[in-house]
């Protein structure tokens, strides 16, 4: 054989019959109290054994996490909140945000928010004589 190359595959197949089989771990899974006689000072390590049947594992979370010590939110977490309730901004809070954008933008930047402001009020302006002219003008109207 020394002087034959053994091929690859045949090589690692006579090598593999050749090993003996491993043993199974046959340690049996822990006795563990029933999930009904739990409480939060129990031990719950035993549920986390990989024998234990998962659905085991769960019930036993379940009832570990149903606890109101564990049941309540953080109160330090960002988005654990209701945060779609929000108040209004006051008067008086708006009036301080006029002031802040009068000391903070330029004089240009000024001008430039008065022109849109201008044109939105003169926009609004002539969408309500557009209303008022169409309201004189139906089509079921007659002049009289």
């Amino acid at each position: 054989m020394a002087d034959e190359k053994e091929a690859f595959l045949s090589r690692w197949s006579r090598l593999k019959r050749e090993q003996p089989l491993e043993k199974k771990d046959e340690t049996p899974a822990p006795a563990l109290p029933p999930v009904e006689s739990l409480t939060p000072e129990s031990d719950f390590a035993g549920f986390m054994h990989p024998k234990v049947k998962e659905e085991l594992r769960r019930l036993a979370l379940k009832k570990l996490f149903s606890d109101p010590h564990f049941n309540l939110p953080d109160p330090f977490e960002a988005y654990s909140g209701d945060w779609t309730g929000g108040e209004p901004i006051s008067p008086e809070l708006m009036a301080t945000l006029n002031q802040a954008r009068s000391i903070l933008f330029t004089e240009e930047e000024k001008k430039a928010a008065d022109e849109r402001e201008a044109a939105a009020k003169a926009a609004a302006q002539v969408a309500e004589n557009v209303e008022g002219e169409a309201k004189q003008d139906e089509p079921g109207r007659q002049d009289t």
